[in-house]
């Protein structure tokens, strides 16, 4: 009986040391309350954050406390009850924010409890608000077009002048 004790206590250190990797190599993490969807809905889930590079686990809570205390995150701790689920995003920091906020409307279940972006810590309503931020090839694409537009502005007046000068 001690041993498999003092085994399930060396799977949760594991576990725990996992956690604060995930942690400390994600842009963003989003905790969710993921109650409420069907078997295919968590399927279909999953996928979107799959193919937006979001790793998404099903978590203790209490190992998740642990975790992110022992990195000094302990604004975390009320969210941190009932079902949980983390998301955690390697590369767009909005990612596992919008998957996440689409997802719940979408369903019309689950909750954003909180999260993490820049290392630090994030209500769900500010989880809202990131996930409406474009991405950053859409805010690129924006900047290039107001940049381009007074370049184009002279480009036609140009044009006018020399029409008129020839015609």
């Amino acid at each position: 009986m001690e041993e498999r004790i003092s085994q399930q206590r060396q799977q949760n250190i594991e576990i725990v040391e996992q956690i604060k990797q995930h942690i400390n190599n994600s842009t963003a993490m989003v905790i969710i309350d993921y109650k409420g969807l069907t078997v295919a809905q968590d399927t279909e889930f999953r996928k979107a954050f799959r193919e937006q590079n979001v790793e998404y686990k099903v978590l203790k809570n209490t190992l998740v406390r642990i975790a992110l205390n022992e990195l000094g995150y302990t604004e975390f701790d009320s969210a941190l009850n009932g079902t949980t689920a983390v998301a955690f995003a390697k590369g767009d920091a909005l990612a596992a924010a919008k998957v996440a906020v689409d997802s719940i409307s979408k369903y019309n279940a689950m909750a954003v409890k909180c999260g993490m972006i820049d290392k630090k810590f994030i209500d769900a309503d500010a989880v809202q608000a990131y996930a409406k931020v474009p991405s950053k090839p859409a805010l690129l694409s924006m900047l290039l077009s107001v940049l381009q537009a007074p370049i184009r502005g002279l480009a036609v007046a140009l044009n006018r002048v020399a029409e008129k000068q020839n015609g």
